[in-house]
């Protein structure tokens, strides 16, 4: 009978716990009966060896060594990394493809960073399927039909003033990256070896918070910098930089509180997700 999940997951945890003791001590033991085989002789002539010193001392080297790389193993480990810049949002979403099913979450303003590295790597399963066999993503931006402070134009004393027309400047590279990721999604679908698919959402509120969740066991998440502005056909705008975000991360593979962590978030966002209106200009709306 086949052991059942849970003690499965039981013995792979306690493994190394055993494993080191059990080392340790098996090359003690035979450091030890060489050591002895060598100065009495019935163990000697039991063992019928000629050179008990030589590996005695040989075992005794061995299981020095042992210890000395483990440690160092636990030392290059690479560690968990606290902090880094949007600009590397391709290697999380790299290795997030290494899963059979692909979970891509994202809260921001238009994700135009985090659509470019999905782009590339959905383009990639046309030739390069690897493990995939399902991916789902989830894009939630703020509603740019509503008036905004953020994104907005900057007025006298830097007070933000509602601009419609750049709102909806803004809502029309949504949809565009809409339609680049729907059409993709479609497309290796039609293939018949997975089964893609991309949804937007909206809502209300300033683009103030950046989270990418990557298979529900990897966050990021940081705050736009909403005093950022661009020049646009000769007027000045309020409109944040999400390359230039740094994120925070946190991962089921590191500690007690990062795994509450990353629960939490997953949660926040279902939640969200829930709530959210589905765009009119998004694809599933015209559906």
């Amino acid at each position: 009978m086949a052991p059942k999940p849970r003690l499965g997951r039981w013995l792979m945890r306690h493994r190394q716990r055993w494993e080191r003791p059990v080392t340790r001590t098996l090359l003690l033991g035979i450091f030890v009966t060489g050591l002895v085989a060598q100065f009495v002789q019935p163990v000697g002539d039991a063992l019928e060896g000629t050179a008990y010193l030589g590996g005695a001392l040989l075992s005794l080297v061995g299981y020095i060594l042992y210890d000395q790389i483990r440690e160092l193993n636990a030392s290059v480990r690479a560690p968990v990394r606290a902090l880094v810049n949007s600009s590397e949002l391709g290697t999380f979403v790299s290795d997030a493809f290494q899963a059979r099913k692909v979970e891509i979450n994202f809260l921001g303003y238009t994700g135009e960073t985090l659509i470019n590295a999905l782009y590339h790597r959905l383009e990639d399963l046309f030739d390069n399927q690897g493990p995939t066999r399902r991916v789902s993503i989830r894009m939630m931006v703020p509603d740019f039909a509503l008036p905004m402070i953020v994104p907005s134009r900057v007025g006298d004393d830097a007070v933000p003033q509602d601009d419609e027309a750049f709102r909806r400047r803004i809502q029309q590279r949504c949809s565009e990256y809409d339609d680049v990721l729907s059409d993709l999604a479609a497309r290796l679908t039609a293939t018949g070896r997975l089964r893609v698919t991309c949804e937007y959402r909206l809502y209300p509120g300033i683009p103030r918070d950046k989270i990418c969740i990557f298979n529900r066991k990897q966050v990021l998440h940081g705050l736009y910098d909403l005093s950022a502005r661009m020049h646009y056909m000769g007027t000045e705008y309020y409109d944040p930089k999400g390359f230039r975000t740094d994120l925070n991360v946190w991962s089921l593979e590191g500690a007690t509180a990062a795994a509450t962590a990353v629960a939490t978030w997953n949660k926040h966002f279902d939640d969200l997700w829930t709530l959210a209106a589905v765009p009119q200009w998004g694809r599933r709306a015209a559906a």
